[in-house]
């Protein structure tokens, strides 16, 4: 019988300098550490996190007799970046991109008993233009087989209608290295969510000899429940192989019974209703967890973005984790998955340009193969920003080799296949996307109509839009005042920090794929924030998201609420910026809300209201300006009757007195994956929030659970994620909580100068989890605990009044330090 379990457990880690000899510290015990696996080096340190380097794993397993029917594998599911695998001192293979699964035979390369295998990772920077991690930074497998075997990736699964019955269309491919005298049968069995049979088939193989061949089954089944982003319901197909009635060979996966469409004048259709993708573009990092991949804080993000009206994915720039192609089709999320960000032309001196001529088939083999299967995907993405499809004619022979090999291993076109490119104002990048007939524009929404009308079988969407820049908390004044950069190393969350490239503003950005009835729709830049890339500024992190790398919202994350959700379902109205400036300073204050009419209030005095158009309009938030003084601001929604449907209101707010902590969960599963995400905030002392307090905190976890990751979305901030110490970032910090194996309690003390000590009581319980987790469980180490009150505010105030004329050429002005005993003075 099959078999596949995890092979995470007991590794250990060497990092040494480029091209050190392994022989060097091969046997230098003190070189080496256990670590977790899954696991990204480079996020120990954030001053260091592009450090060239070789990067080496090992690991001895056992394994008493090999069986001559047997066949072995070792299956990554991605390691950063240039990795050679060595099973018992010899090459098993290599693999160059970081991002794409690759799978080994060991086969001949292992013995009865003790076995070594030992993995080399090359990272050499720059590679990227964003954070790309290093190391095993997904999950590790070991597949035993029979001779006989089905192909990993080799059952291919197609859904279509027919009047009132789905047919499934399953090609398997089956591998026999040895001839066999009995009979081989396939069955395929297709389960409902409920876990019943809804109909099953069985037909007799006779793969050739040293090959495979794909055996071709149809079944049949009768008014299933669909899969669209509302109601994604999943089916379960098993195969089994059999000889003389005894299963040799298994494997499960999920799929969906979904029709999707483009069309030129129409966009997206999926089951025969029109959809608008309100998608979103996301690297693939997690904040302070880095590259290593954990399902727990991908489904967080998925929730987050779902909550803003988000229900599209573009995974920029590169293949997908497994995990989040899994919770795609449990969330009904749509996506585009993208393969490359460069193909032969290079954009840094050491990324997958290097390897793509000998390379690329293979990994749009992986690629396409290994994801096909998933309902959520729409669109396969061969490129992003392609300097090859504007060059010369070359771009265009290699569209139309990655066209065919996507085509190749997808020909039913479960996923159409696309590009997407800020080059399609010439003509060569128009070619390119003549051959595919579906362009994906990156800024470039003015072109949509014009080319539209040039290129009227095209498929046009935006693939990558908006680019607006903001700071969490972070508001430059006047809002008519454009703000890219300021001496804060900060970008304005008013709307007034724009790229030269980008959309003018959100509205600008929503409103004209609004507008383009025709567009499938649009994936803005980015859901979130991400590690590296830090337009305009050299800090840590973007600043392009509308939530940050902690999870925490941004304004222009209410903006996209506003007109992607319904007011009748979800109804909200959302206020800004915070309220607390110097006195009789002049505030731009913005109100959005999905709802069709606001009004504004301060200290119960209406100044005015404001119809929102979110069909037809060109204005989508109210605005007003305000001398500021203390007091209460409040937003209230109306529908069309005048009915009040939402509110939100931003007070004056004192220094802060407290830290309030707030667990997205308080039981978790004792599996050492699972994941509970502490919101600390700064409140005063009548508890409100103090959104600009940047106070130091200081975090211990005793008990069941460990502290993993601190995070708190300042791209300025390069105190460690994998410290105990860490500044609230305007009034917010992020503190990660993992389990271990062991059910039980865990007590968090979180702590702040001239505060009370905050304690929060977790649990973890019982559950099962599979094999070859990894048994050596991470913990963040102490770091400095600086004892200090940074300054949250520097009021400025005149006695003189603020007004400067004819016989008052000067004022005097007086900086007020809040808190009042800051530790800078």
């Amino acid at each position: 019988m099959s078999c596949k379990r995890l092979f995470n457990d007991n590794w250990y880690f060497t990092k040494q300098k480029p091209d050190t000899p392994y022989e060097l510290f091969m046997n230098n015990d003190k070189a080496w550490e256990p670590v977790e696996v899954p696991h990204d080096w480079l996020i120990f340190d954030t001053n260091n996190l592009y450090e060239s380097g070789d990067g080496w794993y090992r690991k001895n397993f056992n394994i008493p007799r090999i069986e001559p029917d047997n066949k072995y594998f070792l299956r990554f599911e991605g390691v950063y970046m240039d990795s050679t695998v060595y099973i018992n001192g010899k090459q098993a293979g290599e693999w160059k991109y970081g991002y794409s699964t690759f799978e080994f035979d060991i086969t001949d390369y292992l013995a009865d008993g003790g076995n070594d295998v030992v993995v080399r990772v090359a990272y050499r920077s720059p590679n990227s233009r964003w954070y790309s991690g290093a190391g095993i930074y997904r999950n590790v497998w070991f597949i035993t087989k029979k001779n006989v075997h089905f192909i990993s990736d080799g059952i291919y699964i197609t859904t279509r209608k027919d009047e009132n019955l789905w047919h499934v269309d399953i090609a398997s491919e089956v591998y026999q290295d040895k001839e066999i005298n009995d009979e081989l049968f396939i069955t395929h069995t297709i389960y409902d969510a409920s876990g019943n049979e809804a109909t099953s088939s069985k037909s007799k193989l006779s793969p050739p000899f040293g090959s495979y061949n794909p055996s071709k089954m149809t079944l049949t089944v009768k008014n299933p429940l669909l899969w669209d982003i509302d109601h994604p319901n999943l089916y379960t197909l098993k195969s089994e192989l059999i000889v003389r009635n005894t299963v040799i060979d298994t494997e499960t996966q999920h799929f969906g019974f979904r029709k999707i469409d483009f069309d030129p004048d129409k966009g997206f259709i999926l089951n025969g209703r029109k959809i608008k993708l309100h998608g979103a573009c996301q690297h693939h990092d997690l904040g302070a967890l880095g590259a290593a991949v954990n399902k727990t804080a991908i489904k967080r993000q998925l929730k987050i973005l779902r909550e803003m009206g988000v229900n599209a994915i573009r995974t920029s720039h590169n293949m997908p984790a497994v995990e989040l192609m899994e919770l795609t089709d449990e969330m009904g999320f749509l996506v585009v998955s993208e393969a490359f960000d460069m193909w032969e032309r290079p954009k840094t001196t050491y990324d997958y340009a290097r390897f793509f001529k000998d390379w690329a088939e293979k990994d749009v083999a992986s690629w396409v193969r290994r994801d096909r299967n998933h309902p959520s995907v729409i669109m396969w993405s061969i490129g992003n920003e392609i300097y090859d499809t504007h060059a010369d004619e070359n771009g265009q022979r290699i569209t139309k080799m990655l066209m065919e090999l996507v085509l190749t291993h997808d020909p039913n076109k479960n996923a159409w296949p696309t590009i997407a490119s800020n080059y399609m104002p010439w003509e060569n990048a128009q070619k390119c996307a003549d051959m595919l007939k579906f362009a994906g524009y990156n800024y470039a929404e003015k072109y949509y109509d014009e080319h539209h009308k040039k290129y009227p079988d095209w498929i046009i969407y935006g693939s990558e839009t908006s680019s607006t820049l903001q700071s969490r908390g972070v508001y430059h004044f006047p809002l008519a005042q454009p703000v890219l950069c300021d001496d804060d190393l900060q970008c304005s969350s008013l709307g007034n920090s724009t790229t030269s490239w980008g959309a003018k503003n959100t509205e600008y950005c929503i409103i004209a794929d609004r507008d383009a009835e025709y567009s499938p729709g649009q994936f803005i830049w980015t859901g979130f924030d991400y590690i590296g890339e830090p337009t305009p500024y050299t800090t840590k992190n973007s600043y392009f998201g509308q939530v940050d790398t902690a999870g925490f919202k941004k304004d222009t994350f209410y903006i996209y609420q506003a007109e992607w959700t319904d007011y009748k379902s979800n109804p909200m109205v959302h206020i800004f910026p915070y309220w607390d400036f110097s006195e009789e300073q002049l505030i731009d204050v913005r109100v959005c809300s999905n709802a069709p009419k606001i009004e504004l209030f301060f200290n119960d005095i209406s100044l005015g209201t404001f119809n929102i158009d979110h069909k037809h309009g060109k204005k989508l938030l109210g605005q007003w300006q305000i001398p500021y003084s203390k007091g209460v601001l409040k937003a209230v929604a109306y529908d069309e009757n005048g009915n009040v449907v939402a509110e939100d209101i931003k007070s004056s707010f004192g220094d802060a007195v407290k830290l309030v902590l707030k667990p997205d969960k308080t039981i978790l599963n004792a599996d050492g994956r699972d994941l509970s995400f502490i919101e600390i905030t700064a409140v005063d002392a009548n508890g409100i929030a103090v959104e600009n307090a940047n106070n130091r905190v200081n975090i211990s976890v005793k008990g069941c659970g460990r502290l993993i990751g601190l995070d708190n979305g300042d791209s300025t901030d390069y105190d460690q994620y994998k410290g105990t110490s860490k500044r609230l970032f305007n009034g917010k910090l992020l503190a990660i909580i993992a389990s271990t194996y062991e059910p039980g309690d865990m007590e968090i003390t979180v702590s702040s100068l001239g505060m009370e000590t905050q304690f929060l009581k977790l649990n973890s319980i019982s559950c099962s989890y599979p094999e070859g987790l990894s048994n050596t469980l991470f913990e963040n180490k102490p770091n400095n605990q600086i004892k200090e009150i940074p300054v949250r505010k520097i009021e400025l105030a005149s006695i003189d009044g603020n007004c400067l004329n004819n016989n008052k050429n000067s004022i005097t002005v007086k900086a007020i330090l809040h808190p009042e005993n800051a530790t800078y003075q």
